[in-house]
């Protein structure tokens, strides 16, 4: 089951350049393009015509030309054209999805188009700031569920056991870390503090520290499947923990996990470089780490996948570093119990609207 009334990152907008682009969210067949105008849309994969995949098409003046008859469609999903036809049918359509480009974002909603509100897009004002945040995009298909991926973000302990020789390092420092939880509106958000720790490989590589750090990660988990992170340290006794995390080692990314299927999920993240901003170097070194830590990620969870479909969940044991995480589940399965209540309630209105004119 997915929550679908809300906003998931269906395609960083430079995959929409020059052609239609098919993806499978929430397990539904969708085509992106962008039109000759500029104006995004988002459509069920299916030409009304005969049935052909839209995203095998062409984009055109108006819309998106189905590559089989040439019946073209616009961002609404309406027919403006028929080859060889003056007059096209009222039914000729097929269901859009609203979408929504910002922050070099492509947002889709797949739930009922009547509960949309555009303010609860993320904002992430730093891709729009490429002087302070130089950064760069990321995207891997993985196969595994969306929700496995959440656990791992917001799971750090894993860190130095996952990703010994690049941002994790010594797995005690993270064990031992001190942390704060709270809940937010949007879901919850964590902070944990490595202070006096030798720093890892990656930050290392980045910043020439003199010993020790103090070291920050914070976590903003936006439900059901976003989580925007700010890590970072700086040499110790210069009061990070204080408020002080001037210069030093520092980076923004963001995880988008968006739901392919209910064992197979999309994950767009960006990476932003906080620390000499003026060399593009430093930004593709910060990447290039990056990306081997998080492909360490989906080979972990493509594994957890397998095991978990062959032998089940039944078995497993909850430990004290799955205290975000339990919260985090709580917090998606409440979405999707608020989701089943209002369509249970939207079938019992329906029910008693048919018996009331029957009688």
């Amino acid at each position: 089951m997915f929550v679908l009334n809300t906003w998931y990152i269906a395609a960083w907008s430079k995959e929409l350049e020059d052609k239609p682009l098919a993806r499978r969210i929430c397990d539904k067949p969708v085509v992106l393009f962008k039109g000759k105008d500029g104006k995004v849309g988002a459509l069920e994969d299916k030409c009304c015509h005969r049935g052909a995949p839209l995203s095998m098409g062409y984009i055109v003046d108006g819309g998106i030309e189905c590559g089989y008859h040439g019946v073209v469609h616009d961002s609404q999903g309406r027919v403006l054209h028929i080859p060889g036809q003056e007059k096209v049918p009222q039914k000729a359509r097929v269901t859009s999805y609203p979408v929504v480009e910002k922050d070099e974002f492509i947002w889709i909603w797949m739930g009922d188009p009547a509960l949309k509100d555009e303010s609860k897009i993320i904002d992430y004002p730093f891709h729009n700031d490429y002087k302070n945040w130089p950064h760069r995009h990321g995207f891997y298909h993985i196969k595994a569920s969306y929700l496995l991926m959440v656990d791992n973000l917001m799971d750090l302990t894993h860190l130095g056991y996952v990703h010994r020789t690049t941002i994790g390092g010594n797995p005690q420092i993270h064990v031992d870390a001190k942390m704060e939880t709270t809940l937010t509106d949007e879901g919850l958000k964590y902070v944990r503090w490595m202070l006096d720790s030798n720093p890892p490989p990656t930050y290392l590589k980045a910043v020439p520290f003199k010993g020790k750090v103090d070291r920050w990660q914070e976590f903003s988990f936006v439900s059901p499947s976003n989580i925007i992170q700010w890590s970072g340290a700086v040499d110790v006794g210069q009061g990070a923990y204080e408020g002080n995390r001037d210069g030093g080692f520092s980076l923004r990314l963001f995880h988008g996990l968006t739901p392919e299927s209910e064992d197979s999920c999309f994950y767009f993240f960006s990476t932003c470089n906080g620390y000499r901003q003026d060399d593009p170097q430093a930004t593709e070194d910060l990447f290039h780490e990056i990306e081997t830590a998080f492909k360490e990620d989906k080979d972990m969870c493509e594994g957890q996948q397998l095991r978990l479909a062959e032998l089940g969940e039944n078995a497993l044991v909850d430990i004290v570093s799955d205290r975000a995480r339990i919260q985090l589940r709580r917090i998606i399965q409440r979405q999707l119990d608020a989701e089943r209540a209002d369509v249970s309630a939207e079938h019992e209105e329906s029910k008693r609207k048919v018996t009331e004119a029957v009688l």
